[in-house]
C-alpha cells in the first residue's frame, strides 16, 4: 500500500482530521509496507521466542508471591516487609517501563528486547545473592523495570513481525507467555523453592531469563521500527486524549479482574474449606482458562472490531463475578466460574494493546505498549490495595464480587461510550469501525 492511498483510506475512516490521520498513519506505515515482508518471514517461530520471554517476565511476577514465607524468614523481616518485594516490582514495571520504552525508542528491538530481559536476570541474581533487605527490593526495583522495557517491546516487535492481519494473533501469543506462567512457571518455581530454597528457585529465573537473552540475540532478526522520530514525536501519544481513553479502560479493566483473583482464597474460603490444594486447583483452572481466551481474543480482534472484543470481555467479567456471589461456596461451581473468569479476564489486554497500537506516533508503538501494560500492572497494585481496605471495613471478602464487577461494568461502559463517534482499528489490514 502507498502512502498516499494508505493516507486517503484512513482520511474516509473515522479520522476527522488530516493531522489525525498523519498521527495515525504514523504509527502505522512502517507496519503496513513490510507487510509482504513480515508474512513471508517465519513470524509464528520468532514471536515464540518473545513470548518465551513474556514466560519468564510472567514466572519472575507470580513465583516471589509463593515463595515470601521463606523469604520473610531468611531475611528476619515482617510479612508485610516481605510483601513489598511484590509491590516493588509491580510499581516499578509500571512507571519505568513507559520512559525505558520511550529512551530506547532508536535502538533497534534485538538490542532493547536482550537488554530487558538481561536487566531481569541480574535483578533476579542480585535477589538470590543478597542478605540483606534493602539489597533485595533494589533487585525487585531492577527486575521490574527489565520486564516493563522486554514486553513493551515485544508486543511490538511481535505486531511487526506478523503484519497488519495477523497482529492480533501476535500479541496474543506474547501475552499467552505471560498467562502460561501461571499454569507452569511460577508452580514450578515454588515446587523448587519449597524443595531446594527461595535462593535456588530465584537462581532458577535468572538463568532461563539469561539463555532467553542469548536466544533472541541470535535467532530474532535485526528489526528496526521508525528510527527517524524524535523524542517528542514518540512521547506525543502522551497527550492524545484517545490513548489516554484506552489506558483508563485498562486500569479499571484490571482493577476488577484482580480484586478477586488476588484474594481468591479469601473470597472462596468457604468452597476451598482451608485445603490448599482446592487453592491451587483454582489457580490452574483459571491459568488454562485465561491462556485460551487470550489466544481466542487475539483471532477475534483480527477478524472483528477490536473494541467489540473488549466490550464483550469486560461485561463477561463483570456478569461471572455477580455469578460467583450465590455459588461461591460450592466448589464445583466455583471451578466452572473461574474457568469463565480466566476466558473473559484475559480477553481484555490483547484487544486494548491492538486498540492502542493505532495511535502511536512514528516509532512510539512500544511507549504505547507500554503504557498499555504498565497500566494493568499499576492496577493490580491498586486493586491489593483497595482488596485491604474492602476486607478491613466490612470483615468479609463478599464485597469484592460486586466491587469488582462495578469496576468491570463501567471498564465496559466507557469503551463504548468514548468511542461512539467512531475508532480506527486494523482488520485485514484496512478497516475501520464507526460508532454504533
Amino acid at each position: 500500500m502507498t502512502r498516499a492511498r494508505a493516507r486517503t483510506a484512513i482520511l474516509g475512516t473515522g479520522c476527522r482530521t488530516p493531522e489525525n490521520a498523519v498521527i495515525w498513519l504514523g504509527g502505522r506505515i512502517g507496519v503496513a509496507e513490510n507487510d509482504k515482508t513480515a508474512v513471508e518471514q517465519p513470524w509464528r517461530a520468532r514471536t515464540a521466542i518473545l513470548a518465551l520471554g513474556a514466560f519468564v517476565v510472567g514466572t519472575d511476577g507470580f513465583i516471589i508471591v509463593g515463595l515470601l514465607p521463606e523469604i520473610n524468614r531468611t531475611l528476619q523481616v515482617s510479612t508485610a516487609a516481605a510483601g513489598q518485594l511484590v509491590s516493588l516490582f509491580s510499581i516499578a514495571y509500571a512507571l519505568f517501563g513507559p520512559v525505558l520504552a520511550a529512551l530506547t525508542g532508536r535502538w533497534p528491538r534485538r538490542r532493547v528486547l536482550v537488554t530487558g530481559v538481561a536487566l531481569l536476570a541480574v535483578g533476579n541474581a542480585v535477589t538470590a545473592s543478597a542478605q540483606v533487605y534493602w539489597l533485595v527490593l533494589t533487585s525487585r526495583v531492577l527486575a521490574g523495570a527489565g520486564a516493563a522495557l522486554f514486553i513493551a517491546s515485544a508486543v511490538a516487535t511481535a505486531a511487526h513481525l506478523a503484519g497488519d492481519q495477523r497482529r492480533g494473533r501476535a500479541i496474543a501469543m506474547v501475552t499467552a507467555g505471560a498467562t502460561l506462567s501461571l499454569v507452569l512457571g511460577a508452580p514450578l518455581g515454588t515446587l523448587i523453592g519449597g524443595t531446594w530454597g527461595w535462593q535456588t528457585a530465584i537462581w532458577f529465573v535468572a538463568g532461563v531469563a539469561a539463555v532467553v537473552a542469548v536466544v533472541i540475540a541470535v535467532l530474532l532478526p535485526p528489526v528496526r521500527l521508525d528510527q527517524g522520530a524524535s523524542l517528542r514525536q514518540r512521547i506525543a501519544p502522551l497527550t492524545d486524549r484517545r490513548v489516554l481513553r484506552v489506558l483508563v479502560v485498562t486500569l479499571l479493566a484490571f482493577i476488577g479482574i484482580f480484586l478477586p483473583f488476588t484474594y481468591m482464597s479469601a473470597v472462596f474460603a468457604s468452597a476451598i474449606g482451608g485445603e490448599q490444594a482446592r487453592l491451587a486447583l483454582l489457580l490452574l483452572v483459571f491459568g488454562i482458562a485465561a491462556t485460551a481466551g487470550n489466544l481466542a481474543a487475539g483471532s477475534l480482534a483480527d477478524r472483528y472490531d477490536p473494541r467489540r472484543v473488549v466490550i464483550g470481555a469486560t461485561t463477561g467479567v463483570a456478569a461471572v463475578f455477580l455469578l460467583m456471589l450465590p455459588i461461591r461456596e460450592t466448589f464445583v461451581l466455583v471451578a466452572v466460574a473461574t474457568a469463565l473468569s480466566g476466558v473473559v479476564s484475559y480477553s481484555v489486554i490483547g484487544p486494548q494493546q491492538h486498540r492502542i497500537i493505532a495511535y502511536a506516533a512514528p516509532g512510539g508503538a512500544s511507549l504505547v505498549t507500554s503504557l498499555n501494560t504498565s497500566a494493568a500492572y499499576l492496577a493490580n497494585f491498586l486493586s491489593s490495595v483497595l482488596g485491604a481496605v474492602v476486607l478491613t471495613a466490612a470483615g468479609s471478602a463478599v464485597p469484592l464480587l460486586p466491587i469488582a464487577a462495578a469496576f468491570a461494568a463501567v471498564a465496559a461502559f466507557l469503551t463504548w461510550w468514548l468511542s461512539r463517534g467512531g475508532e480506527v482499528v486494523d482488520q485485514a489490514g484496512k478497516q475501520s469501525a464507526a460508532a454504533k
